[in-house]
């Protein structure tokens, strides 16, 4: 495998993307993107996303990119974010199972838990449980974790947040979600 500019992986990172702008899992797939380029496995772990859903980024990894690994654990509806449902529960706990089991394979060089950040601030999964993650995270291995409304105490744990704030959005003017922009 290659190795980074200094010759190493031994540092890894926690990294956050949050915000209410669009662009945040765009970010974590640019980052996928070039963690492959080195050689390195990505798993990257949809929270409240479905495998029933069609998502470009899931079609180009299936399609062209073997080294990253994308699931999805979500209904085909929106999780009421201010009462999430029993089946969102234990679909987020099914996405944390498996990010621990990702994080401690030693098998990726990057895993991204994308929408984790909602997922904690609506209660779906405990903070606690995504600080312990971030604990037992492998030295080598890079950590992103996106989503709105990332909790204090996730930010506290990064090496690196990055907010995206929304300054205007074609939402506004009526466009829809449209197929390689949103989805």
């Amino acid at each position: 495998m290659d190795t980074d500019r200094t010759g190493e992986w031994s540092k890894g990172l926690v990294m956050v993307y949050t915000g209410n702008g669009k662009g945040k899992t765009t970010a974590a797939l640019g980052l996928a993107l070039r963690q492959i380029g080195w050689g390195r496995r990505v798993l990257f772990i949809q929270f409240m996303k479905s495998k029933d859903n069609v998502y470009g980024e899931r079609m180009a990894a299936e399609k062209y990119l073997p080294l990253l690994e994308m699931e999805q654990y979500g209904q085909d509806e929106f999780v009421d974010l201010s009462s999430p449902g029993d089946r969102d529960a234990a679909l987020a706990a099914a996405a944390m199972k498996r990010a621990s089991e990702g994080l401690s394979s030693g098998e990726y060089g990057l895993v991204v838990l994308d929408e984790i950040n909602v997922a904690a601030a609506c209660g779906l999964v405990e903070v606690e449980d995504v600080l312990a993650l971030i604990a037992k995270r492998p030295p080598h291995v890079d950590l992103v974790l996106t989503g709105r409304y990332c909790p204090d105490a996730i930010m506290a744990k990064a090496d690196m947040v990055s907010e995206v704030r929304e300054i205007k959005h074609h939402y506004a003017k009526g466009v829809p979600a449209r197929k390689g922009i949103e989805f």
